[in-house]
């Protein structure tokens, strides 16, 4: 296991799986623009280093509250426009973009900026302590972060307007139940299971998730018609993989597959 801490991100490498930490706990892991840059920074290692699963979470108490509003309301600070564009923007681009499995690891409360990120991760497991927030409207904001866009898909559009609206919390059975997230656990039991499943997706056939999850994203702008298309182009390419022939020898040998990600 390899660690390496910066101001604002603690990065930890258990095997093929990377942690990213966000590390602010005195500010509930608020983002400024130290932290917004360093995932991205950190998103865009995991790309090239080997990683074969991203676990994303926080330390502390919360997973994140979303933006730091002293560095919104500071003279010298970005302005909004920069801290869309330049922090949350790229962000949610590379967790959609990165060919790999993104876990949101929700430890705590997820507000604002800091819940639509979660939302963006291809599995969110939530400890039943914690709870969601759509905090924006309480001074006067949208949801920004990919909240308009994620969560009317995940629980439909009359939930997502009533809780961007009301900015009222969900707590995370609750989540789970309404299909914003894949599973609330229980928190004595949450880092184990944090555990397992990461290193579970990191042993699987990654090139296959990648291309499943290439096909996920399209989906959201696809008709049927150019889905199936879509899907008989990246089933082509899959069935070429490696680990497709592994995955195949494996099953009629009646032996466990040893998945390389390629």
């Amino acid at each position: 296991m390899t660690n390496n801490t910066t101001g604002t991100l603690t990065i930890t490498r258990e095997g093929a799986v990377t942690i990213i930490k966000l590390n602010r706990p005195e500010r509930y892991n608020s983002f400024n623009r130290e932290m917004a840059l360093g995932l991205q920074q950190a998103l865009d290692q995991c790309a090239e280093d080997g990683t074969r699963c991203v676990v994303i979470t926080g330390e502390g108490k919360a997973f994140s509250a979303g933006q730091d509003l002293n560095e919104v309301t500071d003279p010298n600070g970005p302005p909004m426009q920069s801290i869309v564009a330049e922090h949350y923007n790229p962000i949610i681009t590379r967790l959609r973009d990165l060919e790999l499995p993104v876990i949101a690891a929700v430890n705590g409360a997820a507000a604002g900026a800091g819940a639509n990120i979660a939302l963006a991760c291809d599995v969110v497991v939530a400890k039943e302590s914690s709870y969601f927030l759509q905090a924006f409207s309480h001074i006067g904001l949208i949801p920004d972060s990919g909240g308009t866009y994620h969560l009317p898909r995940l629980i439909g559009f009359q939930r997502a307007s009533a809780l961007m609206m009301l900015g009222e919390k969900v707590a995370a059975k609750d989540a789970e139940s309404m299909g914003m997230i894949y599973k609330a656990i229980p928190d004595a039991e949450w880092h184990e299971y944090i555990g397992a499943l990461s290193q579970r997706l990191a042993a699987m056939p990654t090139r296959g998730l990648a291309l499943t999850k290439r096909a996920l994203n399209a989906s959201y702008e696809n008709n049927l018609a150019d889905q199936l298309d879509m899907e008989e182009k990246i089933q082509t390419t899959a069935g070429k993989t490696a680990d497709y022939h592994e995955g195949v020898s494996a099953f009629l040998e009646k032996r466990k597959a040893n998945f390389t990600g390629k």
